[in-house]
Protein backbone atom coordinates (compact mmCIF):
# COMPACT_ATOMS: atom_id res chain seq x y z
CA UNK A 1 0.00 0.00 0.00
CA UNK A 2 1.28 3.47 -0.89
CA UNK A 3 0.03 6.73 0.62
CA UNK A 4 -0.98 9.18 -2.10
CA UNK A 5 -2.69 11.70 0.19
CA UNK A 6 0.70 12.88 1.45
CA UNK A 7 -0.57 16.26 2.63
CA UNK A 8 -3.50 14.57 4.35
CA UNK A 9 -1.18 12.17 6.17
CA UNK A 10 1.14 15.02 7.19
CA UNK A 11 -1.80 17.02 8.54
CA UNK A 12 -2.95 13.94 10.49
CA UNK A 13 0.47 13.60 12.09
CA UNK A 14 0.45 17.30 12.99
CA UNK A 15 -3.07 17.14 14.42
CA UNK A 16 -4.47 19.74 12.02
CA UNK A 17 -7.12 19.74 9.31
CA UNK A 18 -5.78 18.74 5.88
CA UNK A 19 -6.18 21.10 2.92
CA UNK A 20 -8.95 21.14 0.36
CA UNK A 21 -7.48 19.42 -2.71
CA UNK A 22 -8.49 19.01 -6.34
CA UNK A 23 -7.53 15.36 -6.65
CA UNK A 24 -8.57 15.18 -10.32
CA UNK A 25 -9.83 17.95 -12.61
CA UNK A 26 -13.27 18.83 -11.29
CA UNK A 27 -13.11 16.43 -8.31
CA UNK A 28 -12.41 17.96 -4.92
CA UNK A 29 -11.59 16.46 -1.53
CA UNK A 30 -13.04 18.62 1.25
CA UNK A 31 -12.21 17.83 4.90
CA UNK A 32 -15.19 18.59 7.13
CA UNK A 33 -14.40 18.80 10.87
CA UNK A 34 -15.68 15.99 13.07
CA UNK A 35 -15.35 17.67 16.48
CA UNK A 36 -14.64 15.77 19.69
CA UNK A 37 -13.92 12.55 17.83
CA UNK A 38 -10.61 10.77 17.24
CA UNK A 39 -11.33 10.60 13.49
CA UNK A 40 -11.09 14.44 13.39
CA UNK A 41 -12.74 14.97 10.01
CA UNK A 42 -14.85 13.45 7.25
CA UNK A 43 -13.64 13.73 3.67
CA UNK A 44 -16.50 14.99 1.51
CA UNK A 45 -15.96 14.65 -2.25
CA UNK A 46 -17.35 17.22 -4.67
CA UNK A 47 -17.93 16.48 -8.38
CA UNK A 48 -18.20 19.46 -10.71
CA UNK A 49 -21.35 19.57 -12.85
CA UNK A 50 -22.41 21.93 -15.62
CA UNK A 51 -25.04 23.47 -13.36
CA UNK A 52 -23.44 23.10 -9.95
CA UNK A 53 -21.87 20.33 -7.89
CA UNK A 54 -22.68 16.87 -6.49
CA UNK A 55 -21.19 15.77 -3.18
CA UNK A 56 -20.55 12.40 -1.58
CA UNK A 57 -21.44 12.52 2.15
CA UNK A 58 -21.94 15.67 4.21
CA UNK A 59 -20.37 15.63 7.68
CA UNK A 60 -21.70 15.72 11.24
CA UNK A 61 -24.68 17.96 12.04
CA UNK A 62 -22.99 20.79 13.93
CA UNK A 63 -22.01 24.38 13.19
CA UNK A 64 -18.29 23.60 12.98
CA UNK A 65 -18.88 20.95 10.31
CA UNK A 66 -21.31 23.21 8.44
CA UNK A 67 -18.79 26.04 8.36
CA UNK A 68 -16.08 23.63 7.19
CA UNK A 69 -18.27 22.40 4.34
CA UNK A 70 -19.21 25.94 3.32
CA UNK A 71 -15.58 27.04 3.38
CA UNK A 72 -14.36 23.95 1.51
CA UNK A 73 -16.95 24.36 -1.23
CA UNK A 74 -15.96 28.03 -1.57
CA UNK A 75 -12.34 26.99 -2.15
CA UNK A 76 -13.59 24.77 -4.98
CA UNK A 77 -15.65 27.67 -6.36
CA UNK A 78 -19.10 26.67 -5.10
CA UNK A 79 -21.63 27.46 -2.42
CA UNK A 80 -24.24 25.35 -0.66
CA UNK A 81 -26.97 26.51 -3.05
CA UNK A 82 -24.97 24.97 -5.93
CA UNK A 83 -25.36 21.42 -4.58
CA UNK A 84 -27.63 19.42 -6.87
CA UNK A 85 -27.18 15.90 -5.48
CA UNK A 86 -25.96 14.36 -2.23
CA UNK A 87 -24.76 10.77 -2.59
CA UNK A 88 -24.74 9.09 0.81
CA UNK A 89 -22.30 6.25 1.43
CA UNK A 90 -24.15 5.26 4.62
CA UNK A 91 -26.41 6.43 7.38
CA UNK A 92 -23.95 7.15 10.18
CA UNK A 93 -24.34 10.73 11.42
CA UNK A 94 -20.84 11.88 10.44
CA UNK A 95 -21.72 11.05 6.83
CA UNK A 96 -25.42 11.94 6.72
CA UNK A 97 -25.84 14.53 9.47
CA UNK A 98 -25.92 17.74 7.39
CA UNK A 99 -28.36 16.41 4.79
CA UNK A 100 -31.31 18.31 6.24
CA UNK A 101 -29.51 21.66 6.25
CA UNK A 102 -28.17 21.12 2.74
CA UNK A 103 -31.54 20.18 1.29
CA UNK A 104 -33.18 23.18 2.96
CA UNK A 105 -30.63 25.58 1.42
CA UNK A 106 -30.19 24.00 -2.01
CA UNK A 107 -33.10 21.70 -2.80
CA UNK A 108 -30.54 18.97 -3.51
CA UNK A 109 -31.77 15.44 -4.12
CA UNK A 110 -30.63 12.85 -1.60
CA UNK A 111 -29.57 9.45 -2.93
CA UNK A 112 -28.72 6.35 -0.91
CA UNK A 113 -29.12 2.59 -0.89
CA UNK A 114 -32.65 1.36 -0.03
CA UNK A 115 -31.41 -0.68 2.95
CA UNK A 116 -30.14 2.40 4.76
CA UNK A 117 -33.15 4.43 3.59
CA UNK A 118 -35.41 1.84 5.24
CA UNK A 119 -33.30 1.99 8.37
CA UNK A 120 -33.62 5.78 8.38
CA UNK A 121 -37.42 5.65 8.18
CA UNK A 122 -37.53 2.93 10.84
CA UNK A 123 -35.31 4.91 13.22
CA UNK A 124 -37.34 8.07 12.84
CA UNK A 125 -40.58 6.21 13.62
CA UNK A 126 -39.20 4.06 16.42
CA UNK A 127 -39.77 5.17 19.98
CA UNK A 128 -36.42 5.89 21.61
CA UNK A 129 -37.20 3.93 24.74
CA UNK A 130 -38.45 1.00 22.65
CA UNK A 131 -35.11 0.75 20.90
CA UNK A 132 -33.23 1.18 24.17
CA UNK A 133 -35.11 -1.82 25.55
CA UNK A 134 -34.12 -3.93 22.54
CA UNK A 135 -30.50 -2.85 22.95
CA UNK A 136 -30.44 -3.54 26.67
CA UNK A 137 -31.95 -6.98 26.14
CA UNK A 138 -29.24 -7.82 23.62
CA UNK A 139 -26.48 -6.63 25.94
CA UNK A 140 -27.99 -8.43 28.93
CA UNK A 141 -28.12 -11.72 27.03
CA UNK A 142 -24.48 -11.21 26.09
CA UNK A 143 -23.52 -11.10 29.78
CA UNK A 144 -22.86 -7.38 29.86
CA UNK A 145 -22.59 -5.95 33.40
CA UNK A 146 -25.81 -4.36 34.59
CA UNK A 147 -24.29 -0.94 35.23
CA UNK A 148 -23.15 -0.91 31.59
CA UNK A 149 -26.25 -2.14 29.77
CA UNK A 150 -28.66 0.02 31.78
CA UNK A 151 -26.88 3.08 30.38
CA UNK A 152 -28.00 2.18 26.83
CA UNK A 153 -30.55 4.92 26.26
CA UNK A 154 -29.94 6.85 23.05
CA UNK A 155 -30.31 5.43 19.57
CA UNK A 156 -26.95 4.33 18.11
CA UNK A 157 -27.81 6.20 14.90
CA UNK A 158 -28.91 9.81 15.29
CA UNK A 159 -32.49 10.71 14.48
CA UNK A 160 -33.02 12.78 11.33
CA UNK A 161 -36.58 14.00 11.72
CA UNK A 162 -35.97 16.78 9.20
CA UNK A 163 -35.06 14.20 6.52
CA UNK A 164 -37.43 11.26 6.69
CA UNK A 165 -36.04 9.40 3.71
CA UNK A 166 -34.16 9.65 0.46
CA UNK A 167 -35.32 11.06 -2.88
CA UNK A 168 -33.50 8.51 -5.03
CA UNK A 169 -32.64 4.85 -4.45
CA UNK A 170 -29.17 3.74 -5.55
CA UNK A 171 -28.76 0.02 -6.14
CA UNK A 172 -25.72 -2.15 -6.65
CA UNK A 173 -24.22 -1.52 -10.09
CA UNK A 174 -26.28 1.59 -10.85
CA UNK A 175 -24.65 4.29 -12.92
CA UNK A 176 -25.13 7.55 -11.04
CA UNK A 177 -26.59 10.31 -13.22
CA UNK A 178 -23.79 12.89 -12.95
CA UNK A 179 -23.11 14.56 -16.28
CA UNK A 180 -19.46 14.24 -17.27
CA UNK A 181 -18.65 11.42 -14.86
CA UNK A 182 -18.70 7.64 -15.21
CA UNK A 183 -19.67 6.94 -11.61
CA UNK A 184 -21.12 3.59 -10.55
CA UNK A 185 -22.41 2.38 -7.19
CA UNK A 186 -21.13 -0.74 -5.45
CA UNK A 187 -23.21 -2.09 -2.58
CA UNK A 188 -20.90 -3.04 0.29
CA UNK A 189 -23.03 -4.01 3.32
CA UNK A 190 -21.49 -4.71 6.70
CA UNK A 191 -20.63 -1.41 8.36
CA UNK A 192 -24.30 -0.59 7.74
CA UNK A 193 -26.84 -2.63 5.77
CA UNK A 194 -26.85 -0.15 2.90
CA UNK A 195 -23.26 1.03 2.75
CA UNK A 196 -22.26 2.15 -0.75
CA UNK A 197 -18.92 2.72 -2.42
CA UNK A 198 -18.65 4.62 -5.70
CA UNK A 199 -16.32 3.79 -8.61
CA UNK A 200 -15.29 6.35 -11.22
CA UNK A 201 -14.49 3.84 -13.94
CA UNK A 202 -12.76 6.18 -16.38
CA UNK A 203 -10.35 7.38 -13.69
CA UNK A 204 -9.95 4.12 -11.76
CA UNK A 205 -11.02 5.74 -8.49
CA UNK A 206 -12.85 4.12 -5.58
CA UNK A 207 -14.70 6.38 -3.14
CA UNK A 208 -14.74 3.86 -0.33
CA UNK A 209 -16.70 5.60 2.44
CA UNK A 210 -15.93 3.70 5.64
CA UNK A 211 -15.69 0.32 3.91
CA UNK A 212 -11.93 0.43 3.33
CA UNK A 213 -9.66 2.82 5.24
CA UNK A 214 -5.87 3.02 5.12
CA UNK A 215 -5.10 2.68 8.84
CA UNK A 216 -7.94 1.06 10.80
CA UNK A 217 -10.87 -1.26 10.22
CA UNK A 218 -14.44 0.02 10.54
CA UNK A 219 -16.70 -1.16 13.33
CA UNK A 220 -18.82 -4.14 12.34
CA UNK A 221 -21.54 -4.44 14.96
CA UNK A 222 -24.33 -6.86 15.70
CA UNK A 223 -27.12 -4.37 16.46
CA UNK A 224 -30.87 -4.90 16.94
CA UNK A 225 -32.78 -4.34 13.72
CA UNK A 226 -29.69 -4.62 11.50
CA UNK A 227 -28.27 -7.54 9.55
CA UNK A 228 -28.22 -10.96 11.23
CA UNK A 229 -24.61 -11.54 10.07
CA UNK A 230 -22.93 -8.15 9.48
CA UNK A 231 -19.38 -9.50 9.56
CA UNK A 232 -20.19 -12.15 6.98
CA UNK A 233 -21.64 -9.42 4.76
CA UNK A 234 -18.65 -7.20 5.35
CA UNK A 235 -15.98 -9.75 4.46
CA UNK A 236 -17.92 -10.73 1.33
CA UNK A 237 -18.07 -7.03 0.42
CA UNK A 238 -14.31 -6.72 0.91
CA UNK A 239 -13.69 -9.56 -1.53
CA UNK A 240 -16.09 -7.97 -3.99
CA UNK A 241 -14.21 -4.65 -3.85
CA UNK A 242 -10.82 -6.35 -4.22
CA UNK A 243 -11.89 -7.70 -7.62
CA UNK A 244 -12.28 -4.17 -9.04
CA UNK A 245 -9.66 -2.51 -11.23
CA UNK A 246 -8.79 0.46 -9.01
CA UNK A 247 -5.83 2.83 -9.23
CA UNK A 248 -6.48 4.95 -6.13
CA UNK A 249 -8.77 4.80 -3.10
CA UNK A 250 -10.47 7.95 -1.81
CA UNK A 251 -11.73 7.05 1.70
CA UNK A 252 -14.03 9.07 3.94
CA UNK A 253 -11.42 9.31 6.71
CA UNK A 254 -7.64 9.59 7.02
CA UNK A 255 -5.91 9.78 3.59
CA UNK A 256 -5.86 8.59 -0.02
CA UNK A 257 -3.87 5.49 -0.95
CA UNK A 258 -3.12 2.91 -3.63
CA UNK A 259 -2.83 -0.87 -3.30
CA UNK A 260 -6.47 -1.73 -2.67
CA UNK A 261 -5.99 -5.50 -2.94
CA UNK A 262 -3.13 -5.51 -0.44
CA UNK A 263 -5.16 -3.44 1.98
CA UNK A 264 -8.19 -5.71 1.63
CA UNK A 265 -5.97 -8.75 2.23
CA UNK A 266 -4.68 -7.16 5.45
CA UNK A 267 -8.21 -6.38 6.65
CA UNK A 268 -9.45 -9.90 5.92
CA UNK A 269 -6.46 -11.33 7.78
CA UNK A 270 -7.30 -9.07 10.72
CA UNK A 271 -10.78 -10.57 10.98
CA UNK A 272 -9.47 -14.10 10.52
CA UNK A 273 -7.04 -13.51 13.37
CA UNK A 274 -9.83 -12.07 15.49
CA UNK A 275 -12.05 -15.09 14.84
CA UNK A 276 -9.22 -17.44 15.81
CA UNK A 277 -8.50 -15.45 18.96
CA UNK A 278 -12.16 -15.55 20.03
CA UNK A 279 -12.44 -19.29 19.35
CA UNK A 280 -9.27 -19.87 21.38
CA UNK A 281 -10.76 -18.05 24.37
CA UNK A 282 -14.00 -20.04 24.20
CA UNK A 283 -12.09 -23.33 23.96
CA UNK A 284 -9.95 -22.27 26.93
CA UNK A 285 -13.02 -21.48 29.05
CA UNK A 286 -16.10 -23.30 27.70
CA UNK A 287 -19.33 -21.66 28.81
CA UNK A 288 -18.03 -18.10 28.85
CA UNK A 289 -20.35 -15.27 27.85
CA UNK A 290 -19.76 -12.87 24.98
CA UNK A 291 -18.83 -10.21 27.53
CA UNK A 292 -16.25 -12.47 29.17
CA UNK A 293 -14.76 -13.15 25.74
CA UNK A 294 -14.63 -9.39 25.14
CA UNK A 295 -12.73 -8.90 28.40
CA UNK A 296 -10.10 -11.47 27.37
CA UNK A 297 -9.28 -10.01 23.95
CA UNK A 298 -6.63 -7.53 22.87
CA UNK A 299 -7.68 -3.90 22.35
CA UNK A 300 -5.86 -0.68 21.54
CA UNK A 301 -6.14 0.17 25.24
CA UNK A 302 -7.31 -1.91 28.20
CA UNK A 303 -11.07 -2.46 28.16
CA UNK A 304 -11.45 -1.07 31.66
CA UNK A 305 -9.98 2.24 30.48
CA UNK A 306 -12.48 2.64 27.63
CA UNK A 307 -15.54 4.90 27.88
CA UNK A 308 -18.70 2.93 28.50
CA UNK A 309 -19.96 3.59 24.97
CA UNK A 310 -16.78 2.05 23.55
CA UNK A 311 -17.18 -0.98 25.81
CA UNK A 312 -20.64 -1.57 24.34
CA UNK A 313 -19.20 -1.19 20.84
CA UNK A 314 -16.51 -3.72 21.70
CA UNK A 315 -19.10 -6.22 22.90
CA UNK A 316 -21.24 -5.80 19.77
CA UNK A 317 -18.15 -6.34 17.60
CA UNK A 318 -17.42 -9.59 19.41
CA UNK A 319 -21.05 -10.66 18.98
CA UNK A 320 -20.67 -10.12 15.22
CA UNK A 321 -17.62 -12.41 15.23
CA UNK A 322 -19.38 -15.02 17.35
CA UNK A 323 -22.21 -15.15 14.82
CA UNK A 324 -19.67 -16.02 12.08
CA UNK A 325 -18.09 -18.72 14.24
CA UNK A 326 -21.54 -20.18 14.88
CA UNK A 327 -22.36 -20.06 11.14
CA UNK A 328 -19.10 -21.89 10.45
CA UNK A 329 -20.10 -24.60 12.93
CA UNK A 330 -17.13 -23.88 15.19
CA UNK A 331 -18.99 -22.53 18.24
CA UNK A 332 -22.50 -22.77 19.62
CA UNK A 333 -24.51 -20.72 22.09
CA UNK A 334 -26.78 -22.14 24.77
CA UNK A 335 -28.40 -20.81 27.90
CA UNK A 336 -31.07 -18.35 28.96
CA UNK A 337 -31.39 -15.53 29.92
CA UNK A 338 -27.60 -15.18 29.46
CA UNK A 339 -26.00 -16.96 26.53
CA UNK A 340 -22.95 -19.15 27.06
CA UNK A 341 -20.56 -20.14 24.31
CA UNK A 342 -19.03 -23.58 23.77
CA UNK A 343 -16.95 -25.27 21.06
CA UNK A 344 -19.21 -27.16 18.68
CA UNK A 345 -18.44 -30.87 19.19
CA UNK A 346 -18.73 -31.46 15.43
CA UNK A 347 -16.08 -28.84 14.58
CA UNK A 348 -12.60 -29.66 13.39
CA UNK A 349 -9.61 -28.56 15.44
CA UNK A 350 -9.31 -24.88 16.44
CA UNK A 351 -8.37 -22.17 14.00
CA UNK A 352 -4.68 -21.24 14.26
CA UNK A 353 -4.12 -18.26 16.55
CA UNK A 354 -1.71 -15.61 15.30
CA UNK A 355 -0.31 -12.65 17.19
CA UNK A 356 -3.24 -11.10 19.14
CA UNK A 357 -5.02 -8.49 17.06
CA UNK A 358 -5.17 -4.93 18.36
CA UNK A 359 -8.56 -3.45 17.63
CA UNK A 360 -9.21 0.28 17.28
CA UNK A 361 -12.64 1.80 16.84
CA UNK A 362 -13.97 3.86 14.00
CA UNK A 363 -16.64 5.76 15.87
Amino acid sequence: MEITGVRQRRAWQQGVLPPVEEVRPGLWSIPVPFPRNPMRYVLVYAFALDDGVAIVDTGWDCDEAWEGLVSGLATAGYQISDIRTVLVTHLHPDHFGLVGRIRARSGARIAMHPADARLLRHRNRLDEEEYALLSRDQLRRAGCPRDLYTQQHALPLARFDECDGADDAVHDGDRVDLQGWNLHAVWTPGHTPGHLCFVERDLGLLLSGDHVLPRITPTILLSPGHEPDPLGSYTASLRKIAALDIEEVLPAHEWRFTGLRDRVHTMLRHHDDRLAEIEHEVRAAPGITAWQATERLTWSRPLEQMPDASKRLALREILAHLVVLAEQGRLRETGHPVGQWYPDPMADGPLPVQQPTVKEFLR
